[in-house]
């Protein structure tokens, strides 16, 4: 093909107003019809890496979207028995033993954004955690058309330092936008100074409408926070707690948490002092939502994991491999006493 034809085809490609409906054509013939890439360049006129652009411009675009149906029978032993010793749907994302944590944590990203997007209907009224892998899932998701879609931020994300608006905001607004879903945000802080505080703000009119969209939240999205992991969970890693106060959680046993409410790796969490002044839906509020998505990354989470597992905050858990194998020897050590 001549200078002159591909930039007269480039320029063609690249217009707004013709990519959209030559990316669909492209798609429809390929995905739907079956058609090959060289009878589609032949019958568009184009040439063969254009067809190529087209369809990953498709992809990219929401035009197409390529997923792999997860099975309700779990496929692998493993996955069997998570699944009957908690009582949950399991998938666990398999990767070779070496993969680097931000790989782990991409690869498990990507996969949850997959089975999210698949779980999302008209009408949904959805909770979403903040957090590093709530935030990292939101970058795969792919564009869905439903309606009267919401979002309802679970916990708060204000502290001494920040007011949490580029963390919680910027994910909220990015998921949003996939769904074009209403938005309603949480604006208080991530620990309150104290419980009596709590208490008197939880009576305010502007805070109980969100605590209302709360208990009308059909899926739940989460993670689970480690006070340590291979990449700090936020919560932890930015000012949201004092030294002094990480400090006694370690003494109190306490590994991590789910909506920043705090726990214990046998799932107890109504003891921890600390808890009282969070501002997120505790295990008992959760389990009142219908279908509650939880996504966990890397192995050094297995105790927090397990925390979760035990307070049975989930219906759903997408993991890695080696996270999964952890947090059933740990279960099983746990069992045996």
């Amino acid at each position: 093909m001549s200078k002159d034809s591909d930039l007269a085809e480039n320029q063609l490609i690249d217009s707004a107003s013709s990519k959209d409906e030559l990316a669909r054509s492209a798609a429809l013939a390929y995905y739907v019809q079956g058609q090959t890439m060289e009878a589609i360049r032949r019958r568009m006129g184009v040439s063969r890496s254009t067809v190529s652009r087209l369809l990953s411009y498709a992809r990219k675009q929401g035009i197409v979207t390529i997923s792999v149906q997860p099975s309700n029978m779990p496929h692998t032993r493993l996955e069997r028995q998570l699944q009957d010793r908690f009582g949950i749907k399991v998938h666990i994302v398999e990767m070779p033993a070496d993969t680097t944590h931000h790989r782990v944590l991409e690869n498990v990203s990507k996969i949850a954004a997959q089975i999210l997007g698949q779980m999302i209907h008209d009408g949904e009224v959805i909770g979403i955690a903040w957090g590093n892998t709530t935030t990292e899932m939101a970058a795969y998701i792919t564009p869905k058309d439903v309606e009267n879609v919401t979002l309802v931020q679970l916990n708060g994300a204000a502290s001494t330092e920040t007011s949490g608006i580029a963390h919680a905001g910027g994910l909220l607004a990015q998921i949003a936008g996939k769904f074009k879903a209403n938005i309603v945000q949480f604006p208080v802080p991530t620990f309150f100074d104290n419980p009596e505080t709590k208490e008197a703000v939880w009576r305010e009119g502007a805070v109980r409408r969100v605590l209302n969209w709360q208990e009308k939240c059909t899926l739940a999205v989460f993670s689970v926070g480690a006070l340590l992991a291979e990449i700090p969970s936020h919560v932890y890693a930015a000012g949201y707690l004092s030294r002094s106060e990480l400090n006694k959680l370690a003494l109190n046993k306490v590994v991590g948490d789910v909506c920043t409410v705090l726990l214990r790796p046998d799932g107890s969490w109504k003891d921890i002092s600390l808890n009282r002044r969070a501002t997120g839906p505790t295990p008992d509020q959760l389990r009142n939502i219908p279908r509650r998505l939880c996504v966990v990354a890397g192995k050094a989470k297995a105790q927090s994991l397990l925390g979760a597992l035990n307070a049975k905050v989930m219906t759903d858990l997408i993991c890695d491999k080696a996270l999964a194998e952890r947090v059933w020897q740990l279960a099983k050590s746990q069992d045996s006493k």
